[in-house]
C-alpha cells in the first residue's frame, strides 16, 4: 500500500506533467492526456501512463514523448520539489480502449436479448 506522501507526490507530478507536455514541449505530439503516474517508493523510477484522442496519434505521441524525455524531466524538477528526479518511462494507457470494447460487447449482448 502506498503512503499518503507518495500518493500526493504522484498527484503533483501528474498535474505538472500534464502542463509540461501540453504547454511546453515543442515536439508536435498532439493532445496527450496523462491518465496516471506510478512512482516507486525509492522515488527513482516513474511510470507515466498516457492516452491520445485517436489511433493515428499514438505513434507520434510515443515518439514525441520519448524524444522530449530529458526536457520533461528537467521541467518536472523545477515544478515539483523532490529530492530525487526520477527516471521516466512512458506507457500508453490501454484501459480506456479495453473499457470501450467491454461497453460495445455489452451493448451487442443487450441487443440480442431484446425481443424484436
Amino acid at each position: 500500500m502506498k503512503s499518503n506522501y507518495l500518493m500526493r507526490l504522484e498527484s503533483s507530478i501528474k498535474k505538472a506533467l500534464s502542463e509540461i507536455i501540453n504547454n511546453e514541449v515543442k515536439n508536435n505530439i498532439g493532445l496527450v492526456t496523462i491518465t496516471g503516474c506510478d512512482l516507486t517508493s525509492d522515488l527513482k523510477y516513474l511510470t507515466v501512463y498516457y492516452t491520445v484522442l485517436s489511433e493515428k496519434d499514438k505513434k507520434r505521441a510515443r515518439e514525441g514523448l520519448e524524444g522530449s524525455k530529458g526536457f520533461i524531466r528537467t521541467s518536472l524538477a523545477s515544478k515539483v520539489s523532490m529530492r530525487i528526479v526520477p527516471n521516466i518511462t512512458f506507457k500508453y494507457d490501454e484501459s480506456y480502449e479495453a473499457g470501450k470494447r467491454i461497453e460495445d460487447l455489452l451493448a451487442q449482448i443487450k441487443e440480442k436479448e431484446m425481443p424484436s
